[in-house]
């Protein structure tokens, strides 16, 4: 398969058997749900992920100072750009943010708000997938991520602005999103049956 075939199968929603890979609104929904019945530090680690569509790496570095109340948002390194530093601004409702604090009130400021690994992170969306009864190829935090990108689309958020939240490096990696079947198109195709 050439470079670009691969790549854009990469950033397809749905894999070579034409199985979805993302979270639907009501997945979501079930997602969330789960995710706040857990303990602070489990549920939190989920919210960010269902707020804003983060790769677990990305979460993971997250640190107290990086959390900017006045602005309401979180500070992300980017980590899929090859070059250091390069830093995203994604918002996050300012409830979650408040508690996100709590999670740093007795660190340093510069520790990570999560102590756990990736593989830990993993296996802590993975559970509240299976208590959500999600699965499939999708039931798992890229699913979460790409969900988050059709859940913008659907709410007519621009594609500049995802973008930007999702850290991509061009917008026709997001532009995906518009690929999938939503409640929208939905309506659209009514309109003709």
């Amino acid at each position: 398969m050439s470079e670009a075939k691969q790549h854009i199968a990469e950033i397809s929603l749905y894999d070579g058997q034409g199985r979805r890979k993302y979270l639907t609104a009501n997945e979501r929904t079930r997602f969330r749900v789960q995710a706040e019945k857990l303990p602070l530090l489990e549920r939190s680690f989920c919210l960010l992920h269902y707020f804003t569509g983060l790769r677990i790496s990305e979460a993971l570095e997250a640190t107290g100072v990086r959390l900017d109340l006045g602005e309401g948002v979180v500070i992300i390194r980017s980590l899929k750009r090859r070059k250091d530093n390069v830093f995203r601004a994604v918002p996050l409702p300012m409830s979650y943010l408040k508690s996100l604090q709590r999670l740093n009130v007795t660190a340093l400021p510069e520790t990570r708000l999560w102590p756990f690994s990736r593989k830990t992170g993993y296996r802590i969306i993975k559970g509240v997938m299976r208590h959500a009864e999600i699965s499939g190829l999708h039931a798992s935090p890229k699913g979460l991520r790409h969900g988050f990108g059709i859940a913008c689309v659907q709410q007519n958020i621009p594609l500049p602005t995802i973008s930007k939240w999702m850290g991509h490096s061009s917008i026709k990696t997001t532009a995906i999103y518009l690929n999938a079947v939503g409640h929208e198109e939905r309506e659209f195709a009514q309109r003709i049956w």
